[in-house]
């Protein structure tokens, strides 16, 4: 890779790794708070343009809520404007309801600008002051890992363009970005049940008829959380809304809060004539370091919004994701593989604390950097960096 390459190449897995989809009460550790780049799809004619629309309206005027997550610019896009076939693929009549959600589901791929805002709008403790929302910016490319009649993988890949100052495009960079597993009927789910862990649950069959889990892992395909809900149709309307579920702290946060410990979060994605939705409802929650259970007092801190939207876009240049994800396509195969085995394998699993580059930095550059993939070797560096990062019995 060219130097260029490489520095863009870092400064946008610097971005996915410490960015990502949120802060609260005036805790926030200014003295290790890593800023990463917003990637604005189109260019702001205005520093002040970013918009902040749902708000603390009798905030202190001199309190900062200027939405934190960075200035970094991205080039104009061209957003469709016509319904997209797969919405009206899920409009046809004469359709079950399973091959309706499925087809929900998959409308959910393709070419997007996306954009994250994040707000809290409630406090649960008597010394809460709001603090910043946050807000950021990409492009995507959403494919189909799978499709089978009961199952469907989806992955998301940034490709992502920069201006900047002197109005020189820089780019693309390219990084595997999350991904979300769709069963149906799913009995056995991995939950995080707190301190870096997740554990196997198995559900009662009556407590999944017509239901789909989706399952959320973070971009080095290690797990993140995991929930069931039901889709919902009627007419030109189709949502898909989860059960209540703890959730480790998103990218956005971990680098910069130690107040709370667990998300409790709900999810919505509904399905739009040119994109898709989706929004979240998270309690930021206090845990016992001990019992792993809520802790006991001011275990609430408080309540946060997230609205992710997704436009599908055209004319994109998303060649570069489509060559990374067709190169190194067969490595993350054996990843997700090795992650499934282990997984289904083991009734609890926890992410170590150790010193150094985190797994998911290691991971990303070595997916970057593959020419040919060499099964063996790919296998052996994922069994090393799942030794050194994880346990699991």
């Amino acid at each position: 890779m060219t130097e260029m390459r490489l520095s863009i190449l870092y400064i946008t897995i610097c971005w996915v790794c410490l960015s990502g989809c949120q802060t609260t009460p005036g805790t926030e550790r200014t003295d290790t708070e890593l800023e990463a780049p917003t990637i604005s799809a189109e260019k702001k004619t205005d520093d002040k343009a970013t918009h902040y629309v749902f708000s603390w309206q009798f905030v202190d005027p001199n309190t900062d809520m200027t939405p934190r997550g960075g200035t970094s610019k991205g080039t104009a896009v061209k957003l469709l404007e016509e319904p997209s076939e797969a919405w009206k693929a899920l409009q046809e009549t004469g359709l079950s309801k399973l091959e309706r959600d499925r087809r929900a589901i998959l409308a959910m791929a393709g070419g997007y600008r996306t954009s994250f805002d994040f707000l809290e709008v409630a406090g649960f403790v008597s010394d809460f002051a709001p603090s910043k929302p946050y807000q950021s910016w990409g492009t995507e490319y959403v494919y189909v890992v799978e499709d089978s009649p009961e199952f469907i993988s989806l992955q998301h890949v940034l490709v992502m363009f920069f201006e900047d100052e002197e109005g020189q495009v820089q780019g693309p960079a390219v990084v595997k970005h999350w991904r979300q597993d769709w069963h149906y009927q799913d009995q056995e789910i991995n939950v995080y049940v707190g301190n870096d862990t997740w554990a196997r649950e198995r559900l009662e069959v009556n407590a999944v008829v017509g239901k789909w889990s989706q399952a959320v892992y973070q971009v080095d395909d290690s797990p993140r959380y995991q929930a069931v809900g039901t889709w919902v149709h009627d007419e030109n309307y189709s949502a898909w809304e989860s059960d209540q579920t703890w959730r480790p702290l998103p990218r956005r946060e971990f680098s910069v809060r130690s107040d709370y410990d667990v998300l409790i979060g709900t999810n919505r994605h509904t399905i739009l004539p040119t994109g898709w939705l989706h929004e979240e409802d998270n309690l930021k929650t206090v845990i016992d370091e001990t019992s792993g259970s809520l802790a006991e007092g001011a275990r609430y801190l408080a309540r946060e919004y997230g609205v992710n939207r997704y436009d599908r876009i055209v004319g994109h240049d998303f060649e570069a994701g489509h060559e990374y994800w067709e190169r190194s396509g067969p490595f993350w195969a054996d990843v997700r593989e090795i992650w499934t085995e282990l997984l289904a394998g083991n009734a609890r699993i926890s992410k170590q604390k150790i010193e150094g580059m985190p797994m998911l930095m290691n991971v990303l550059m070595y997916s970057s950097e593959l020419e040919a993939y060499d099964e063996k070797a790919g296998r052996q560096f994922m069994d090393d960096q799942l030794t050194k990062h994880y346990q699991w019995q």
